[in-house]
């Protein structure tokens, strides 16, 4: 049962409003003004706080500033009661955080369906989604019922790739977002002179290739499977859908891209400031990591020479480094991480001297 703070000086409206919730299922908690309604909120951590704007005491844009600064109340879903419909008191309950606004007088059917509204969208925002196949799949569905939409992502399709099949090249104009089922994929860019550079690899799991989506331009990168790969092809559409819909949508389909975009950051930093033997350590790392087994790394030297954005030959001379100072060992081409840990201290060298 869904717990309601229900903050409201005038003892008629508190308790005509109390009454119709408590018949459509909620547990109501009352309070006669502000003060008590803030010291209630903190106590009881309703699933929703209905509060009136004029009360003795501390009014309702006092309450909602208070409970929004605390972290334990901060998310929690804020109604105004009120029964002043200036223009300019809207806009001020929004800007301190308030989710919704009822002017009084109003009826069942409209308090009711202001609560419902609010509640879905809290429990939209408390979801946790895992960043996999099954908790994808979940976050579309919930996406369609909270949009109303149910033909969202439809025309999504699974997609497999053989290794070293290409995805997409530079200067293509995107079409769909990328989503990892199972395999690897590397991004990379072309120079005029023939060389690679590698920008990123995904894994199971990941999504890709959604910044010139959101820019509408084109890919400034090639992408092409490093092994047999399964893609899940979400339309250019239906993501800008998601991206722009309603704040708590768009929010919690973000913080599913956006890991990725801090990895990125982080990998060009590294490229910028540490050295080779830095550089390939982390590459090493980052491809050891992406094995289940952890046993060997099979990758080409090239290939690693374009993760770490530098020549071959200055690839191999640090392998053969690590080699010899025993931290990897070389089985019939593929490399064996003996110690990570000495990888880890590799990369942090710079740091500590």
């Amino acid at each position: 049962m869904k717990k309601i703070l229900l903050i409201e000086d005038n003892a008629e409206v508190r308790e005509n409003t109390s009454e119709i919730l408590e018949l459509a299922n909620y547990e109501v908690i009352t309070a006669e003004n502000g003060k008590i309604g803030v010291e209630l909120a903190q106590k009881e951590l309703p699933d929703l706080i209905i509060c009136d704007i004029m009360m003795p005491e501390l009014d309702g844009y006092g309450v909602l500033h208070i409970l929004g600064k605390k972290a334990e109340t901060a998310r929690i879903p804020f109604i105004f009661l009120t029964a002043k419909t200036e223009k300019s008191d809207i806009r001020k309950g929004m800007t301190l955080g308030a989710d919704d606004y009822l002017t009084k007088p109003f009826d069942d059917t409209d308090l009711l369906n202001a609560v419902e509204a609010r509640l879905r969208k809290s429990e939209f925002q408390r979801s946790d989604y895992e960043p996999s196949t099954e908790g994808l799949d979940r976050f579309i569905n919930d996406a369609q019922r909270a949009l109303n939409l149910k033909d969202l992502c439809k025309d999504r399709k699974v997609k497999r790739y053989k290794k070293k099949a290409e995805i997409y090249s530079e200067s293509e104009t995107p079409l769909y977002l990328f989503y990892i089922v199972s395999g690897s994929v590397k991004e990379f860019k072309s120079h005029p002179d023939g060389k690679e550079l590698i920008t990123n690899i995904y894994k199971e799991n990941d999504f890709f290739g959604f910044e010139p989506l959101l820019d509408n331009g084109i890919y400034h990168e090639s992408a092409i499977a490093m092994e047999d790969t399964e893609l899940t092809l979400i339309p250019k559409a239906d993501f800008l859908t998601l991206v722009h819909a309603r704040p708590d949508i768009s929010a919690t389909f973000i913080s599913l891209l956006c890991k990725k975009v801090a990895d990125k950051e982080d990998q060009l930093l590294h490229l910028a400031y540490n050295s080779v033997r830095q550089r390939t350590a982390e590459a090493l790392l980052r491809v050891w990591n992406f094995k289940n087994s952890k046993e060997v790394i099979s990758v080409s030297r090239e290939d690693l020479a374009k993760l770490v954005g530098t020549a071959s030959e200055s690839v191999i001379r640090v392998l053969s480094d690590f080699r010899e100072e025993g931290i990897i060992d070389v089985i019939s081409g593929k490399i064996k991480v003996k110690h990570p840990e000495k990888l880890e201290k590799v990369i942090r060298w710079s740091v500590a001297r």
